[in-house]
């Protein structure tokens, strides 16, 4: 269940970055090349998740085997450096500033099946937020960059 809110969240964010990807996604192993193909997506999804969702059909061929290698390798491994809570997390509070309501839809109830508290869905956000406002207000003040590391013990 989880598996497959997971991979809808990222269904539109995604499929725009991966349009740049070739007809088949390298991967390395072992020092030899292994071409990931549009089948081969379909019978790993179906695999890991019961089933392929409907949206899967409509991202481009040329664009498929990108999307699912990064899908599959960072967001639903568990070897990665961060847990899925926090990658859920930080999913969110870029999705509410994007926005993407198909990602926020998804995060959100990922997040609640992780055991995630509306306390800490809020904070996420609210960093977002917080993130955003004082980039605007750097940026559009024209803050000195060195004398704002100076400022915070920076070098």
């Amino acid at each position: 269940m989880i598996g497959r809110n997971i991979f809808a969240r990222h269904s539109v964010a995604a499929a725009a970055t991966a349009l740049s990807v070739l007809i088949a996604a390298p991967v390395f192993a072992d020092d030899k090349m292994i071409v990931v193909t549009p089948d081969d997506v379909m019978k790993e999804a179906q695999s890991m998740l019961g089933g392929v969702p409907t949206f899967v059909h409509q991202i481009p061929t040329a664009a498929l085997p990108g999307f699912w290698v990064e899908e599959r390798d960072l967001e639903f491994s568990d070897k990665t450096a961060l847990d899925a809570k926090t990658k859920a997390l930080i999913s969110l509070a870029v999705a509410a500033q994007i926005p993407c309501q198909y990602c926020i839809w998804e995060d959100t109830n990922t997040l609640k099946q992780l055991g995630a508290t509306d306390e800490e869905i809020g904070e996420a956000v609210a960093m977002a937020g917080l993130t955003r406002n004082a980039s605007t207000l750097f940026n559009g003040l024209q803050v000195d960059f060195e004398q704002f590391k100076k400022d915070l013990g920076g070098k």
